[in-house]
């Protein structure tokens, strides 16, 4: 191995272990306690070799948002697999979104800013194909005399303001009610939209 390949490995180890280290102070303090300092405090490197790989704390953050979404994304296809009808594929979609929201809350929190100040991000590749996909099943269900690009972006975006609007309630007010009935709220929710794209 040349001394330029070792170099460029050895960027991406330190570049790994930021993120890992980021993530492992995250999960036990928050993402409001994360900072540039603490990184380097816990892998015991100064503050500039964090900044020779991530411009600030926002960028770190940016690279977690990423792959919050392509896990996301994985997890919604998956799902929709399963399903040939559009309907069950979007309700399948509907209850993995939940899922993943509270079993990956670190990343969930921090993909849409819930209880914490949040960075604007411009949309990534990610993104896009979470919408894409679900737009696309969206539009079958409405069916191509009423599909028009204008109401299936209108249409997707009251799917996700059902779904995250759901989920924040949650996260935010986990003493209101039950599990139970807030999957039953989801599930009534849910259905009532599709009834809806169908009519």
């Amino acid at each position: 191995m040349g001394i330029a390949e070792r170099k460029l490995r050895q960027k991406e180890e330190i570049k790994s272990t930021i993120l890992q280290t980021a993530w492992e102070l995250v999960k036990k303090e928050g993402w409001q306690a994360l900072s540039i300092r603490k990184i380097a405090e816990a892998i015991e490197y100064s503050v500039p070799v964090i900044y020779d790989h991530f411009e600030n704390k926002d960028a770190i953050l940016l690279e977690f948002t990423k792959q919050g979404f392509g896990l996301l994304f994985k997890k919604l296809e998956k799902a929709r697999s399963k399903f040939d009808d559009p309907a069950s594929q979007l309700m399948a979609i509907a209850n993995t979104y939940w899922d993943f929201a509270f079993r990956n809350k670190e990343y969930y929190q921090l993909m849409f800013g819930i209880g914490m100040a949040c960075c604007e991000y411009e949309t990534t590749a990610e993104m896009v194909n979470i919408r894409t996909m679900t737009q696309g099943i969206i539009n079958q269900i409405v069916g191509k005399n009423k599909a028009g690009d204008n109401h299936g972006c209108l249409k997707y975006h009251t799917f996700w303001s059902v779904l995250h609007g759901l989920i924040s309630i949650k996260m935010m007010r986990k003493w209101d009610v039950s599990d139970e009935l807030n999957k039953l709220v989801l599930k009534d929710a849910v259905e009532g939209f599709i009834r809806n794209l169908k009519n």
